[in-house]
C-alpha cells in the first residue's frame, strides 16, 4: 500500500509540475545483449507491467555487442528525458568498465540508476551428455591439458567472462575463452558441443538444464536454487569463496531529471510487488529486488570496486 500511495503521489506531483507531460510517448528499454539471455529475460518480464503502470508503450530493443558496452553507450548518449533507458547488469555497470581501461563510459558519472530489479546466481554448465559430470571432473580434465577446454561467454568483458576468469584463478586451471554476442548463442554452441562450458545465469540457462540439453555442475548461490534443487552449490562442490550473483536494473542517462527518475523508480517498485511479476521471475530462477535509486547507485559503486579487484588480482586482460 505504501508503494502504491507513493506512486500515486508522484503522479499527482508530476501533473502540477514541469514534467506533467511525462510520459507522453513510448519508452524504450535498451537490452545490450542478444535476445534470450538473462538481461533480455529480465526486461521482457517487467515491460508489460511497467507499460500498464506508466500508461505508455514500453518497447524492448536489443543492441548487442562488445559485452554490452555498445548498447550501454547508446543510452549514455541518448537525451536525458526518460524515454531511452538501459536494462543494466553487472556486465555493463561494473565488469566491462573494470576490465577495459578504454571503456566508452564511466558507470559512476554517466548513469542515473533508477532501481534494481532482480538478482540471479550463475550456473557452470556443460553439454547434457558431457563426460564431465562434476566440477571435480572438469577441474581434473583442465589440469591434465591446460588450455584445451573451451569456455564460452556473452562477450569479452561480460560478467560471464569475468566469472569464468575468477573460477580459473580459484581452481588453478586455464580454459580457452570463446566470446559470443550474448549468452543465447553461447548456450547454443555448448549444447551443440562446439564449446565445452559456459558460466551463465540461471534465468537464461536453467530451462535448458531442466530439458537435459545442458548439465549444471554448480550454482553460485549460498543455497541450492529451488528451480534446480539437484545442482550443488559452489561450496558443496569445493569452492566456498566462489559466489558471484548477477543483478539487473533499470538505468537512465546521467542528468535525467530527478522527478522522472523518482517516478520510474516508484513504478518499478510498484510492479515488483505484483504476485504475477514475482512468480514470473521465480519461474526463471530470479529473485526480485527493488529499492531506491540511491541504493542501486551504491551497489553499482561497490560492485565496480569488487570486480576491479578481481581483474587486478587475477591479472585479467582484454583480449
Amino acid at each position: 500500500m505504501r508503494i502504491a500511495a507513493r506512486f500515486a503521489a508522484l503522479l499527482a506531483l508530476a501533473a502540477t509540475s514541469a514534467f506533467a507531460q511525462y510520459p507522453n510517448k513510448p519508452i524504450k528499454i535498451i537490452v545490450p545483449f542478444a535476445p534470450g539471455g538473462n538481461v533480455d529475460v529480465t526486461a521482457r518480464v517487467i515491460a508489460p507491467a511497467l507499460q500498464e503502470a506508466l500508461g505508455q508503450p514500453v518497447i524492448i530493443e536489443n543492441k548487442p555487442g562488445a559485452a554490452g558496452t555498445i548498447g550501454a553507450d547508446f543510452v549514455v548518449r541518448a537525451p536525458a528525458d526518460g524515454y531511452t533507458l538501459l536494462m543494466g547488469s553487472n556486465s555493463t555497470f561494473s565488469v566491462a568498465p573494470a576490465l577495459n581501461p578504454k571503456n566508452p563510459y564511466n558507470p559512476v558519472k554517466d548513469f542515473a540508476p533508477v532501481a534494481s530489479i532482480a538478482s540471479t546466481p550463475f550456473l557452470l554448465v556443460v553439454k547434457g551428455d558431457s563426460p564431465m559430470k562434476t566440477v571435480k571432473d572438469l577441474v581434473a580434465a583442465a589440469k591434465a591439458a591446460p588450455g584445451k577446454l573451451t569456455m564460452a561467454s556473452a562477450g569479452t568483458g561480460s560478467s560471464n567472462h569475468l566469472v569464468g576468469e575468477f573460477f580459473q584463478d580459484l581452481a588453478g586451471v586455464k580454459f580457452t575463452h570463446v566470446p559470443y554476442k550474448g549468452s543465447n548463442p553461447a548456450i547454443s554452441d555448448v549444447m551443440g558441443g562446439q564449446v565445452d562450458m559456459h558460466f551463465d545465469q540461471v534465468t537464461s540457462a536453467g530451462n535448458q538444464v531442466l530439458a537435459g540439453k545442458l548439465r549444471a555442475l554448480l550454482v553460485t548461490s549460498k543455497e541450492r536454487t529451488p528451480m534446480l534443487p539437484e545442482v550443488p552449490t559452489a561450496a558443496e562442490a569445493g569452492f566456498p569463496s566462489f559466489g558471484p550473483i548477477n543483478v539487473t536494473g533499470l538505468i537512465a542517462p546521467a542528468n535525467t531529471p530527478r522527478e522522472i527518475v523518482a517516478l520510474l523508480n516508484a513504478a518499478v517498485n510498484k510492479v515488483l510487488q505484483q504476485a504475477a511479476v514475482r512468480e514470473k521471475y521465480a519461474g526463471v530462477g530470479a529473485v526480485t529486488t527493488g529499492g531506491t535509486p540511491e541504493q542501486f547507485t551504491a551497489y553499482i559503486a561497490e560492485d565496480l570496486a569488487r570486480w576491479t579487484k578481481v581483474v587486478k588480482d587475477a591479472n585479467v586482460k582484454v583480449e
